[in-house]
C-alpha cells in the first residue's frame, strides 16, 4: 500500500467534526488532494512538529477527535512530542504515522525506521499502539479505535511511491485563517 491510499482510507474514516493535523511534504499534499476541508491543517514547513501542534489543539478541544497524519521522517525529528503527549494522556489524540522508510517529500533519503522501531518508542511510553501493513487491516483498525480513549499510535507501513499528488494552492494565510474558523465553530 503507498501513502496517498493509507491516507484515503484513514480520511474515509473521519467524522466532520474530527480534526486532522498534516505534516509537511508529500503527507499534507496527498490529505489535501483527497479531502480538503477547513478543518485540516497542513503544514506547509516546520518539518516534525505536526504532532506538538496536534498535541495543543487535542488540549485545548478534548471534545474533538485530533488526528495527526505523520511521517517516519517527521516524528523521528521530534520523537520529545511522544514523550510529552503520553505525559499528557489527551484522550482525543490519534498518531497516525505513515512509514516508508525515507524521507520521500526530499527525494527518498532513508530514514533510521527500520532500526529505530517508531512502535515500540510509542509503547514505552504509554501510547495504545496499532500497527499495519494492509488495506484489510487498516479498515478493521481504523473502526476498533474509534471506541478507544487516547493517546492512540497507529503506525501503517507503506511503500514508497513515484506518484506525487498536487501541490497545496491554497495561501499559507488562508489556511490558518479558515482552519481557526472551522476548529472554533
Amino acid at each position: 500500500m503507498i501513502r496517498h491510499k493509507a491516507v484515503e482510507i484513514v480520511v474515509r474514516s473521519l467524522t466532520k467534526s474530527d480534526i486532522a493535523v498534516s505534516a509537511n511534504g508529500f503527507m499534507s499534499r496527498d490529505l489535501h488532494e483527497v479531502l480538503d476541508r477547513p478543518s485540516n491543517f497542513y503544514m506547509i514547513g516546520s518539518m516534525g512538529l505536526a504532532s506538538s501542534i496536534c498535541l495543543g489543539l487535542a488540549l485545548k478541544k478534548p471534545k474533538k477527535r485530533v488526528h495527526v497524519f505523520d511521517g517516519d521522517g517527521n516524528i523521528l525529528m521530534n520523537l520529545g512530542s511522544l514523550v510529552t503527549i503520553s505525559s499528557l494522556k489527551p484522550k482525543n489524540l490519534v498518531h497516525v504515522i505513515f512509514d516508508n522508510n525515507a524521507h520521500e517529500s526530499t527525494g527518498g533519503q532513508p530514514t533510521n525506521s527500520s532500526s529505530v522501531k517508531i512502535d515500540l518508542l510509542a509503547k514505552n511510553t504509554n501510547y495504545k499502539i496499532f500497527k499495519t501493513d494492509s488495506e484489510k487491516s487498516l479498515k478493521s483498525i481504523l473502526i476498533k479505535i474509534k471506541k478507544i480513549n487516547g493517546p492512540i499510535l497507529l503506525l501503517i507501513k507503506i511503500e514508497k511511491s513515484k506518484y506525487v499528488s498536487k501541490r497545496i494552492d491554497i495561501e499559507p494565510t488562508l489556511i490558518k485563517t479558515r482552519f481557526m474558523k472551522a476548529i472554533n465553530s
